[in-house]
């Protein structure tokens, strides 16, 4: 699996950072504790990275997910 920020020249270093922890599913409390910040910080950085309008891309290869059978794996 792989992730594609679209959009994401428009954010600072830091609120990418922000943005992919957060897209992964990190907590708040656990972002600012790895990035040595404030979670108050990490939540200003993600609604101001949200207000620029990036968007997150998800490429699966293959059937990771499971949900297509042999037959329709080909058929998008």
């Amino acid at each position: 699996m792989q992730m594609e920020i679209r959009g994401a020249e428009r954010l600072s270093f830091r609120e990418k950072q922000v943005v992919t922890l957060k897209e992964m599913g990190q907590a708040t409390d656990a972002i600012a504790k790895k990035l040595n910040i404030s979670a108050s910080s990490v939540a200003t950085m993600y609604n101001r990275a949200k207000a620029k309008g990036y968007q997150v891309v998800i490429v699966l290869s293959g059937d990771p997910l499971a949900i297509f059978s042999e037959e329709e794996a080909g058929n998008d």
